[in-house]
């Protein structure tokens, strides 16, 4: 089938990638010229496993090709993925311009007739919008609006979306469904066919259920700090009632990323809209911004006084295996340490610069060894898996003094303490 993905970021491009490794013929299109160049050549703008390798191939096989044309997209291909960024904005909202932009764009242009998909994150009722938008600049022309939420983890991707839990279709005519449910043939999950607006709210549903999983582990961990209990054995004994899961209850510094953070405060805000205030979703909120001022707290009790005092950071991605720093808990963290006037000596395996954050008294450092030389204390904010083989005796020869305060719960504290480190993690005493 021909396939139109208009958006190359993230999820527009991981899309694109493999629908075109199930042997579709894919267009990618982007108003960023310089993006769109170095797609052409098989070069990211961000960083994903195994996607870069993925991509290239697919280009050598003629199944992927990429336009700032949006033209050629609507002329030539059957369906047309939207896959633009839909950011958070000041009042809580979901600014869809960019959604509103490319529906005017898909109407201008429009002959035949089209699937026209929201893979966006997107408020419940856009669907409708989008459809009464075309409607009115394309009157009389055929086309069927389609809800097909992404639920792929940054980190793995490839994995997530070409072997999904689920694919949610939501849609309103026979038509679509057969055209769909052709599209989806040769994935091996579970084909969930619904209306438009519950395929919109599953989205927005799903990613607010788990970051309250995260934020309810993470307010676990608080009380076993101040009741003397362990938050790893916790989390285990209650994951294992199949009716919980062991997924997304793990302690540590809060969640992060482009998406948990914007589709709570999203949903939060169209239940607003609706007439129905969910004041859970602001608790989780509450709590996940607390955690992060929690643990600067606890750096600033190790340190007593923070000011003028050497800090090994390692990571700033939001979480490992990707280079996404937006609303990560470790830039926060960062930050917070900088503003009571700390030094700090940062490595990430995949971050080397910030984009567009100020952090004072911060220095990339190209290796996690460099990171702690000369530090009081080091601090780990995203559990890559680099860190794991570390020798800690030689950074412990690096450190000013041998402390270590893990906001991920990467070690056992036993093997890190018989090593001679001051070692404080989350949750557990």
């Amino acid at each position: 089938m021909k396939l139109a993905v208009v958006g190359s970021g993230h999820v527009g491009l991981v899309t694109g990638t493999c629908f075109a490794e199930k042997g579709h013929k894919i267009l990618c299109i982007d108003n960023d010229k310089a993006k769109i160049n170095s797609l052409k050549k098989g070069k990211l703008t961000f960083y994903e496993p195994g996607l870069a390798d993925l991509l290239k191939s697919n280009i050598k096989k003629g199944r992927i090709s990429f336009s700032t044309d949006i033209k050629e997209a609507v002329d030539n291909c059957e369906i047309i993925f939207i896959a633009v960024g839909t950011p958070l904005g000041e009042d809580g909202s979901a600014d869809l311009s960019y959604i509103e932009n490319v529906s005017y764009d898909i109407a201008k242009h429009l002959k035949n007739y089209r699937v026209i998909v929201e893979k966006s994150t997107v408020p419940v009722k856009t669907g409708e919008r989008v459809k009464s938008l075309i409607k009115k600049y394309a009157p009389g022309k055929d086309f069927d609006i389609v809800s097909n939420p992404e639920f792929l983890q940054e980190g793995k991707a490839i994995e997530t979306t070409l072997y999904p839990d689920r694919i949610v279709v939501g849609l309103e005519t026979e038509k679509a469904r057969q055209i769909m449910t052709k599209l989806y043939s040769s994935f091996k999950a579970p084909l969930i066919i619904t209306d438009l607006a519950s395929a919109e709210l599953i989205k927005h549903a799903s990613n607010s259920f788990l970051a309250m999983k995260i934020s309810y582990v993470n307010a676990l961990a608080r009380i076993c700090e101040l009741s003397g209990a362990n938050i790893s054995q916790v989390s285990y004994g209650i994951g294992l009632d199949k009716r919980i899961g062991l997924e997304f209850l793990k302690a540590g510094i809060g969640y992060g990323g482009y998406c948990l953070p914007k589709d709570v405060a999203a949903f939060a805000h169209i239940s607003e809209q609706l007439g129905f205030n969910f004041n859970l979703l602001k608790e989780i909120q509450k709590i996940n911004l607390n955690q992060r001022d929690w643990f600067v707290k606890k750096v600033e009790k190790e340190l007593w006084v923070v000011k003028g005092k050497k800090v090994g950071v390692w990571g700033l991605s939001f979480k490992a295996d990707t280079d996404d720093i937006r609303e990560s808990p470790a830039i926060s963290i960062c930050q917070k340490l900088a503003e009571k006037g700390a030094h700090i000596r940062v490595y990430d395996p995949q971050v080397r610069k910030l984009k567009g954050e100020k952090i004072s008294n911060l220095k990339f450092c190209n290796t996690p060894y460099e990171a702690a030389k000369g530090v009081h204390c080091l601090v780990i904010t995203t559990d890559w898996s680099e860190f794991k083989h570390v020798d800690f005796k030689t950074i412990k020869k690096y450190m000013l003094h041998p402390t270590i305060i893990d906001g991920r719960n990467m070690f056992e504290p036993s093997y890190i303490k018989k090593m001679g480190f001051t070692y404080l993690s989350v949750g557990r005493n």
